[in-house]
């Protein structure tokens, strides 16, 4: 089966260089197209897209309140890319703590644009990592925030998920994290699931967001 996206820019030029780029794979398909973040949630809810690639800056809602509204009022949500024209953005690392699981820049060549649409939708590995770390160095709290540091210590995870929580931080897939450890990737997995589960996470990337919001990784 096909990765089915919907493409959410003001930009009529953006959406449609997008969809020539995307729809040039056989197996990412675009199935719908939106203006503003206002029209996310009723075209969630009718397409049931894979991954919804949404503008971070939009005039009535922006990509980051779009993703807070869809995260609450769709269950089993999409994945997120949101699309950005500057990289070290406050507005990004915003759109990444409400729940994006990615970021995608305006000018990125075709074989990254494809890659990260593959890479988000499959969840197995962070996307753009060092950029993330970047982003959390910029604007996250230096000491950690300590609403987060406490939600880190309530999680209490055992020393092989706090090894593997690092890992993931790092941008290594699960089968980069299994040869590290010397573990099967089914094992590391269910690390990875427990990790989620007991930060309350919706994904890899919400863990690390978290992980350098509580200090527990280091961003610099």
């Amino acid at each position: 089966m096909p990765v089915t996206v919907l493409l959410v820019d003001d930009e009529p030029l953006v959406r449609a260089g997008l969809r020539a780029v995307l729809e040039a794979e056989s197996d990412i398909e675009v199935v719908g197209e939106a203006a503003d973040g206002a029209a996310v949630i009723p075209l969630v809810r009718r397409l049931r897209p894979d991954v919804v690639a949404m503008d971070v800056r939009m005039p009535l809602l922006d990509g980051i309140e779009a993703t807070r509204a869809l995260l609450r009022a769709v269950a089993d949500p999409p994945k997120i890319l949101v699309v950005t024209t500057f990289e070290n953005d406050e507005y990004v690392y915003e759109a990444l703590r409400a729940g994006a699981d990615g970021f995608l820049l305006k000018r990125a060549r075709p074989a990254e644009i494809v890659h990260a649409v593959r890479l988000v939708a499959a969840g197995e590995s962070l996307l753009f990592p060092s950029s993330v770390r970047q982003l959390a160095a910029a604007y996250g709290e230096a000491a950690g925030n300590p609403v987060a540091r406490a939600a880190m210590e309530r999680a209490a995870l055992t020393e092989r998920e706090a090894d593997v929580l690092r890992l993931m931080a790092g941008g290594l897939s699960n089968a980069e994290i299994a040869a590290r450890l010397v573990v099967g990737t089914e094992t590391v997995k269910s690390h990875v699931s427990a990790v989620l589960a007991k930060l309350g996470a919706r994904d890899r990337t919400q863990a690390v967001i978290a992980a350098y919001e509580s200090g527990f990784v280091a961003p610099g």
